[in-house]
């Protein structure tokens, strides 16, 4: 019975020695998730802090869209910034959301297998987690 009772506490003490000693750093797991995910994707699939910096914006991702419908295939890179600086999007937010549309697109290098990006301006109350407004514009790939 004792020597059970050792066991267990010399197991959970090699444990508690392990994961302490473990210096896990979430900042060098987020940048190789995203090394890993660009090696799919292909490069500059990750909004670049050059669009971050044109809008403040506190978040930003992707999501890549393919359908075919009657032997049409539709393609849309879809580009969500999140919570910008209300003055950065100014009065004109379309020409915000076009140059953000043009870096991606000049970053991207996978980009020309997609006919449409769709920007969409994201703000949420700070107060109001679910009180959500949001703003979106297409642009045709050819345009760039």
């Amino acid at each position: 019975m004792k020597h059970k009772f050792l066991n267990r506490y010399f197991l959970i003490f090699l444990s508690v020695v392990f994961f302490s000693s473990c210096s896990c750093n979430p900042e060098n797991i987020a940048k190789f998730a995203m090394k890993g995910m660009e090696s799919m994707m292909g490069e500059g699939f990750m909004p670049s802090e050059e669009i971050r910096a044109l809008g403040d914006f506190r978040g930003m991702s992707v999501a890549l869209n393919s359908s075919t419908v009657d032997d049409h295939t539709e393609s849309t890179i879809f580009l969500k910034l999140e919570n910008g600086d209300p003055v950065k999007l100014g009065n004109q937010p379309e020409i915000l959301a076009r140059n953000c549309a043009e870096i991606y697109l000049r970053d991207f290098e996978n980009s020309e297998n997609y006919r449409q990006i769709t920007v969409q301006f994201i703000q949420t109350d700070p107060n109001n987690p679910e009180n959500v407004a949001m703003q979106e514009y297409t642009f045709d790939t050819r345009d760039f």
